[in-house]
């Protein structure tokens, strides 16, 4: 799993690749600099300032490396130039604080030194040897020293190079980083927000809408967070970890080897944690994408909620999700407080004990054959290799919180999406054939051996109780869903023969209760297409009726519409749909009782606008109001699933069947059922979801 979304993540991050690629260039030239540190600091000790320990010779030669003393000129033997005369040996030892200066040859110094009495001793294991000497003052040690200046200086302006190069190369990194990973997840996002426009419907049957939005913020951010705190740290952390592993083993073999345990040690405790913390890192996320959706959902439903008096339940529920949430985040913060610090404390001590145990121990009774300088460079070089293990230790939570956040974006793309296909078809006459449908949206049919023509211009109702079908007959229209068995044709062809899009583009539908997007009324009815223009709207908005009913808006068509048009009444926003619909000028047209929410007045006011809309399109009516339907040319009385009834609304009136008790239910049992034009008393509830 875990490799899988690996292999997911670095797909992304090659969008970028360029300047990834020149972010972890700057991270290593920025720690090759950094390293050269402790490198030079081993320089400036071992070649200057303990170099004063060295042999020196008596010349004649005068210069910058000669030391003047007592008359005197001495050069120090590493830099005598080849086959340059060397006079007789002289030594310059430190002893506690003080130094002397020794006038012969001094086979080995190593040993416990004193001095007393003009004799310097050298307490070896096996021996005492003594040598006459001079203690040597301020002024003369400096003499010995001068020659080291323009070497430490140098050293020194070395070290501030590399240390600006350092600091210039941080900032490229970050930076880079920063705008790789921005590029990164603007892809992603649009990738992810593009394939849920390709999930089928049914999809979101399942699915709360504040859980997909969270998994197109949340958890993107998240994986932002991957490419640019716990990519660069890790990142930094390996280059790092490389680099010094290099350096240790380049001031000595010995220390280097025994410096290696701390690798398999952080090797098996990040396996480990990844397990602990992959557990509780799931249930955050998956808590957070169920406190999105119950905020989203609260939202919708806020007037529901008051008119119920649910809050104090409502609120109960969130607070739930909410403590379970905290407690899931507590146990991943414990988990990081036992561990993290900890652990890298604990092998950093040991490292450290190991290493002057073994080497400073001998160091001090002089026994050693590593300098001070390589001991002072190691300890200091082995300092920097706990720096990049903290910052990849104190990365784990957010790495393990980044790769169960890729998993469940990479887990909604791999939902199988419907194919976008570029193009179009020409518009359809809208002969629609519905020849032995059968339809489970699980188990149980729904829809059984459904058989109609539809010819162009017709207007087909579809009539029956709640849970009848009558939806479902729309959702096969629009493929929404494929039936199990038989087939649906538009002028002959079957539909499953076309993409999906090309059918959709001439269609159009009319809801009971008409969506709106946040923007204005001109775009509510384009919905943004380029190709309806302003005049197109405008005989739209005017050829429903909804030009004088929206006269009192003081923006007109520029009128902002807010929060699904909540400014708005019912029956304009029903106008704004039937606007809409005319404007796409569909071949194939869905009324989903469309007049039901609108009041008598204006109901009158459109049903001519109704009879233009249904010119020379194929219409179908889910109907609850049958007085709307008088006029059908084919209505189809619909009974769990199958059709029960068909004909005008005379025919099956005559006929005395379901079709007429529904009727005479709607419009009292003492009205005459052939005065079609007689209003109805009860309206049934809302569209079914059939």
């Amino acid at each position: 799993m875990h490799t899988q979304i690996g292999k997911s993540l670095f797909k992304y991050a090659l969008v970028a690749k360029k300047t990834f690629i020149l972010a972890l260039i700057m991270l290593a030239i920025g720690v090759a600099a950094d390293l050269a540190g402790p490198f030079l600091a081993r320089t400036m000790i071992d070649d200057h300032m303990l170099a004063i320990e060295k042999p020196f010779y008596e010349t004649t030669a005068t210069g910058k490396s000669t030391v003047e003393f007592e008359g005197r000129h001495f050069k120090r033997a590493d830099r005598f130039a080849e086959g340059e005369a060397k006079g007789s040996e002289v030594r310059v030892l430190q002893v506690g604080t003080s130094f002397v200066f020794v006038d012969a040859a001094v086979a080995d110094v190593s040993g416990a030194r004193s001095f007393k009495d003009g004799i310097l001793t050298l307490n070896q294991k096996d021996k005492t040897v003594g040598y006459p000497a001079v203690k040597l003052s301020a002024t003369e040690l400096f003499a010995f020293y001068k020659p080291e200046i323009p070497g430490i200086i140098s050293l020194i302006g070395w070290y501030f190079a590399f240390l600006a190069v350092s600091i210039v190369m941080e900032f490229g990194k970050t930076y880079w980083l920063q705008s790789s990973a921005n590029k990164v997840i603007q892809k992603l996002r649009i990738d992810v927000y593009a394939h849920i426009q390709r999930l089928p419907v049914h999809f979101f049957d399942n699915l709360p809408a504040g859980k997909v939005v969270s998994r197109v913020t949340n958890d993107t951010e998240a994986i932002k967070e991957l490419f640019i705190a716990v990519l660069a740290n890790f990142f930094s952390g390996i280059i790092n970890m490389l680099g010094v592993y290099v350096a240790l083993f380049l001031l000595d073999v010995r220390l280097g080897l025994i410096c290696l345990f701390v690798v398999p040690i952080i090797w098996a405790w990040v396996i480990l944690y990844r397990k602990l913390a992959t557990k509780y890192n799931t249930i955050i996320r998956s808590r957070l994408s169920e406190i999105n959706a119950i905020i989203n959902e609260s939202i919708q439903g806020m007037s529901i909620i008051r008119i119920f008096r649910r809050e104090k339940q409502t609120e109960e529920e969130f607070e739930k999700l909410n403590d379970d949430y905290m407690k899931n985040q507590n146990k991943m913060l414990n988990l990081n407080a036992f561990t993290s610090h900890n652990l890298v404390n604990v092998i950093r001590s040991l490292s450290f004990a190991v290493v002057l145990w073994y080497f400073g121990s001998a160091q001090l009774d002089g026994t050693s054959v590593i300098s001070l300088g390589v001991l002072y460079a190691f300890v200091d070089v082995l300092g920097r290799l706990f720096q990049p293990i903290t910052g990849m230790v104190n990365q784990l939570a957010a790495l393990d919180s980044s790769m169960v956040s890729a998993g469940r974006v990479f887990s909604l793309m791999d939902e199988p999406g419907e194919d976008v296909v570029d193009g179009s078809m020409p518009r359809y006459k809208g002969n629609v054939v519905f020849k032995d449908v059968s339809f489970a949206y699980k188990k149980d049919y729904v829809l059984k051996n459904i058989s109609f023509e539809a010819k162009q211009g017709q207007t087909v109702a579809l009539v029956g109780h709640t849970g009848s079908g009558k939806s479902s007959i729309i959702n096969l229209l629009f493929r929404f869903y494929d039936p199990q068995k038989g087939t649906i044709m538009i002028d002959g062809q079957p539909v499953k023969d076309l993409p999906k899009q090309w059918i959709r583009q001439h269609m159009g539908i009319v809801l009971q209760d008409p969506y709106l997007f946040t923007g204005t009324i001109a775009s509510n009815v384009s919905l943004g297409d380029e190709r309806i223009s302003r005049e197109t709207i405008e005989k739209a908005l005017n050829d429903v009726g909804a030009t004088q009913i929206l006269a009192h808006l003081p923006k007109g068509l520029d009128e902002p519409v807010v929060e699904k048009g909540s400014t708005l009444s019912a029956g304009e926003r029903q106008l704004i749909s039937f606007a809409r619909a005319l404007a796409y000028d569909p071949a194939i047209l869905i009324l989903d009782e469309a007049t039901s929410n609108i009041d008598t007045e204006t109901e009158a006011l459109i049903q001519s606008a109704l009879e233009v809309l249904k010119r020379g399109r194929t219409t179908f009516i889910i109907a609850h109001r049958l007085s709307t339907i008088h006029n059908a040319d084919q209505i189809l009385v619909l009974h769990r699933g199958e059709i029960v009834e068909r004909g005008t609304h005379d025919e099956l009136l005559a006929q005395g069947g379901r079709y007429y008790q529904m009727y005479r239910l709607q419009h009292g049992a003492s009205d005459n059922p052939a005065a079609g034009g007689a209003e109805p008393r009860a309206v049934t509830p809302a569209a079914n979801p059939s």
